[in-house]
């Protein structure tokens, strides 16, 4: 199909140039939905011969004979478009002990776990997931509704590290719901539909299907094009903090044995607002698990930063992932125990 007459692969060659990837080997993941359908033809699409696509499919077992029945549907697929695919299943029951947000979870974490390795298999220097711009909103008003920080509003970001030698990338950010199912239907290709998404215990299904229909009948019309802007413009500031914060850590912070020194006496000028970011990005270099730290334990750790402690008294903080932030003088110290 010529990409003059598809917005989709217009967006697509646009979003993630066909020069960066056709020479590596790209994992796609494909639940068999129209999402990630359209991204697989899409890609093909897009890169031709040239392309080097291999396709990963996760059966959560969560739905029984629908889930295998995902599976045969990817599988098919795979096939049909003359592509390697990689097969894997949950090995314990994700349902067990949980229910509504907490599966959720749970199946995300198994999923990814899947594709880490998947990646590793094939040696896919990238793994595209079919992320739309309507996840994109729903990300960010999921976030908002749940309280967050400039991340959060930022929403689901373009590109994230997947393991050291694999990247995560969403090249259907800027596409919708719609111009999916439109390309599909162009190049009659057929797709699987998840049940679990019409289902109303999990927060994100019911912002899906009750609050944003709701908020764009009596509103705004255009509400998912609001929180688009949001998470653009977030992005952005998200970035320019990234971009300082390097260099704050470049002059302030060192490598030790478990952690990472902080020489607070430059650090005394620093705005709060960068001096969180600085601290984030110290964290995350360090790898250490993000999920538990929350506002009120990022405040704790700053409040110790900040604090007017600069004598030979030592105070310190326990924070999640076994994390431990002490401050003796002008010196913090994060290591992990």
């Amino acid at each position: 199909m010529p990409l003059s007459e598809s917005s989709l692969l217009n967006k697509l060659a646009a979003a993630w140039p066909v020069e960066r990837w056709r020479d590596v080997t790209v994992l796609v993941a494909v639940s068999g939905g129209a999402d990630s359908v359209a991204l697989i033809r899409g890609l093909q699409s897009v890169a031709g011969d040239e392309g080097r696509l291999v396709l990963a499919h996760f059966n959560h077992r969560l739905r029984g004979a629908e889930s295998d029945a995902d599976e045969a549907f990817v599988r098919n697929l795979a096939g049909q478009l003359g592509l390697k695919v990689i097969m894997g299943s949950a090995e314990s029951n994700l349902s067990a002990g949980g229910s509504g947000e907490g599966i959720e979870g749970a199946a995300r974490q198994a999923r990814y776990d899947f594709l880490s390795s998947a990646a590793g298999q094939c040696g896919a220097r990238y793994l595209a997931t079919a992320h739309t711009a309507d996840d994109q909103a729903e990300t960010v008003l999921f976030n908002i509704l749940r309280g967050t920080g400039l991340a959060g509003l930022a929403g689901i970001p373009r590109l994230r590290r997947l393991s050291e030698a694999t990247t995560i990338v969403r090249p259907l950010l800027d596409v919708t719901r719609v111009e999916v199912l439109d390309y599909l239907q162009s190049i009659g290709q057929s797709h699987r539909d998840d049940s679990s998404n019409r289902l109303d215990n999990y927060t994100r299904n019911r912002i899906r299907l009750q609050l944003l229909p709701l908020l764009k009948r009596d509103y705004n019309p255009r509400v998912r094009d609001a929180l688009l802007r949001i998470s653009q413009i977030a992005t952005q500031a998200e970035d320019f903090f990234d971009q300082q914060a390097e260099t704050v850590l470049s002059v302030a912070a060192r490598q030790i044995p478990g952690g990472v020194e902080f020489d607070l006496r430059r650090l005394n000028h620093i705005h709060p607002a960068l001096l969180r970011h600085v601290l984030l990005l110290a964290w995350q270099q360090q790898s250490w698990p993000l999920q538990d730290m929350s506002l009120e334990r990022w405040t704790e750790l700053q409040s110790l930063l900040q604090s007017a402690a600069a004598n030979a008294k030592t105070h310190s903080l326990h924070l999640p992932g076994s994390i431990r932030a002490v401050r003796s003088g002008e010196i913090l110290k994060l290591v992990r125990e």
